[in-house]
């Protein structure tokens, strides 16, 4: 990624976020792809920014594979978690017996 902050990681250039490498503060500005991008808040280790804009449903990629996707539309550089972005995992559950199944 060139032109763009070494405090932040891109795992696969499939990718449309990118991993926070160590924490970062509420006004700190990065420089994203040559786009410098100020952050409202401070943003933990390991969370994700989003690499461009993504519009509501946009799926959400993170080591070249979907993790879930868009649940309103994010900014680039906007911080990606829980309240704009859903899981599109399926819940897998165990019983007693040792039987799996997959929720549908």
């Amino acid at each position: 990624m060139e032109h763009t902050d070494p405090r932040l990681i891109l795992l696969s250039p499939d990718d449309n976020c990118v991993i926070v490498a160590r924490d970062l503060e509420a006004g700190a500005t990065l420089q994203l792809e040559g786009s410098p991008v100020t952050l409202p808040r401070a943003i933990a280790t390991g969370h994700k920014l989003a690499r461009r804009a993504l519009a509501t449903d946009d799926k959400v990629m993170r080591y070249g594979a979907v993790i879930g996707h868009a649940t309103c539309p994010v900014a680039k550089g906007e911080h990606l978690h829980t309240h704009n972005l859903a899981s599109d995992y399926i819940p897998t559950y165990t019983h007693d017996d040792g039987k799996s199944f997959v929720q549908h």
